[in-house]
């Protein structure tokens, strides 16, 4: 059972879902005043971080295609 939690679809669903709570995140940030640049850095840093995972994710739960 322990294998079906830490599946690789369950941690793309989870990665995506983190990624998507950033980019509101991200948005709030944005519009507060005074802006905290540094904070807003480091949000879309972990949400490029993130972007990259979930595309490692699907590339490697993508069967090889012969062209």
């Amino acid at each position: 059972m322990d294998e079906q939690l830490h599946s690789q679809s369950r941690r793309l669903i989870e990665l995506r879902i983190e990624h998507g709570d950033l980019d509101g995140l991200i948005d709030r940030v944005a519009l507060e005043q005074p802006l905290d640049e540094l904070a807003l850095r480091r949000l879309k840093k972990r949400r490029l971080q993130l972007r990259d995972q979930i595309a490692q994710l699907e590339r490697a739960s993508d069967p090889d295609e012969l062209a």
